[in-house]
């Protein structure tokens, strides 16, 4: 009896071995199968022009004809020089700043509002989500007549008060602040719905055993629906820093990155500065930097605040 009561104990164990190595042989059609495919589109559409970037950058390239001029690391102590870059570099950072600390907790606010069960809460879930759902270039355009100091919404707003309108995208010290409320306006409902989805998931009966506890409307907030949202809030915060990294399409066509600068972001600035004026040696260069950038920060992040999730 004591030697077969080892063997019974081990047997279970190589049963389960045995089941894994049949389970991992079974896949391996799969991964041939799928595998190759995904990695030469991957490798075609990303890694070579990933590192084609980085080669050009060290050139000083007008995109016509073969990279001859190796001029180094200069493309890089160039953009690190210009005024624009720390300006565009600035300006990211705000928008990072405002996206966390308005936009989120105004989505999140409107989510709790539009989850409860009051009349028309589907309609004004629509309403509030509607704006993320038109195109970026079409969002920048309406707003760049909205603002208009002489045929625009705000025009019309002042002369009904008997002002003289101003001309805010003109203006190099408020134009950006303009641009802010409309990428508030434009992505909170994106936030808005993640929160919804989020507060649907929470199982109620929580909620019901804090009334029964006698808790108020914000401690059940703080104490119970927030904590419970803690990783929707930060798959949101995630996805407003890198989103506001990649800002382009709602700027050009609302500022083009003026006046004098003053609204730039890092991709309009690649954009104006490398695209534009056919500096594809600096322009790839400023895409290295903005990689480096964003790469840095979204593995940052998901390794400190989303090891978790």
């Amino acid at each position: 009896m004591s030697q077969i009561a080892p063997a019974l104990e081990a047997a279970p164990t190589a049963v389960l071995h045995t089941r894994r190595r049949r389970g991992v042989r079974g896949k391996w059609p799969i991964i041939v199968l799928f595998l190759p495919p995904a990695l030469v589109l991957f490798t075609l559409f990303v890694i070579l022009p990933m590192g084609e970037a980085a080669w050009y950058s060290f050139y000083n390239w007008n995109g016509y004809g073969l990279p001859t001029e190796w001029i180094g690391f200069k493309n890089y102590e160039l953009i690190f020089k210009q005024s624009a870059f720390r300006n565009a570099l600035i300006n990211n950072g705000l928008i990072i700043v405002v996206s966390i600390c308005v936009q989120i907790p105004l989505a999140l606010w409107l989510a709790t509002m539009v989850t409860k069960s009051i009349k028309g809460a589907v309609v004004f879930r629509l309403i509030f989500f509607l704006p993320y759902v038109l195109a970026d270039v079409a969002a920048g355009m309406i707003w760049r007549f909205v603002y208009d100091g002489e045929f625009g919404l705000v025009a019309n707003i002042y002369e009904f008060f008997g002002q003289n309108a101003p001309f805010w995208l003109a203006d190099k010290n408020v134009a950006f602040s303009a641009v802010l409320g409309v990428i508030v306006w434009k992505y909170f409902g994106f936030h808005m719905m993640l929160f919804i989805a989020g507060l649907q998931a929470i199982d109620k009966s929580v909620l019901e055993a804090a009334d029964i506890d006698g808790a108020t409307g914000w401690q059940k907030f703080f104490k119970v629906t927030l904590p419970l949202l803690g990783s929707t809030v930060r798959l949101s915060v995630f996805f407003a820093v890198v989103g506001s990294l990649q800002l382009f399409d709602m700027i050009m066509p609302l500022t083009g990155g003026g006046p004098s600068n003053s609204t730039q972001t890092l991709v309009t600035f690649l954009y104006s500065f490398g695209v534009m004026r056919m500096q594809v040696g600096f322009g790839s260069a400023v895409g290295v930097v903005l990689f480096v950038i964003c790469v840095t920060l979204a593995f940052s992040y998901k390794r400190i605040f989303m090891r978790n999730d």
